[in-house]
């Protein structure tokens, strides 16, 4: 979401709860009114949190001479690692029936890739990387 649509989201859940912790305030129930800023301080918590993990990427280029990965954490600086498609090998692991991770390895060297990626999804990336790194090795692209 755009940072002013989440601004205005806090904003409203803030009017709420402060028109809520005031009806207990005048109540005689004052020590609750802590709870609804707790409140509003861990949304906006999760919303930092959720923006910052949604700047988190990565790019793959399949060419017939090169495999190229650049991964971009939510803070610091990219990394760019590069395989050579012909000796590469796509590893999908299950160490549970409900999560994978997805490797690449080649000659002692090993990446880990879509560790963000619900696991479904890496199981179809995995499938479509191997299917774009065969056709890289054909004749024909």
């Amino acid at each position: 979401m755009a940072p002013r649509t989440l601004l205005a989201i806090l904003g409203a859940v803030l009017a709420f709860n402060i028109a809520f912790a005031l009806s207990f305030i005048l109540r005689g129930a004052w020590p609750i009114a802590p709870f609804f800023g707790l409140d509003v301080a861990l949304l906006a918590w999760a919303f930092h949190a959720s923006t910052l993990a949604a700047r988190r990427s990565e790019r793959v280029t399949v060419t017939p001479s090169l495999l190229r990965i650049e991964q971009r954490p939510a803070k610091g600086a990219a990394t760019l690692a590069e395989f050579n498609p012909y000796w590469v090998r796509v590893d999908l692991q299950w160490p549970t029936e409900f999560s994978n991770r997805l490797f690449l390895r080649s000659h002692g060297r090993e990446l880990q890739l879509g560790a963000f990626l619900a696991p479904s999804v890496r199981e179809s990336f995995a499938n479509t990387l191997k299917s774009a790194i065969s056709l890289a090795k054909s004749p024909r692209f």
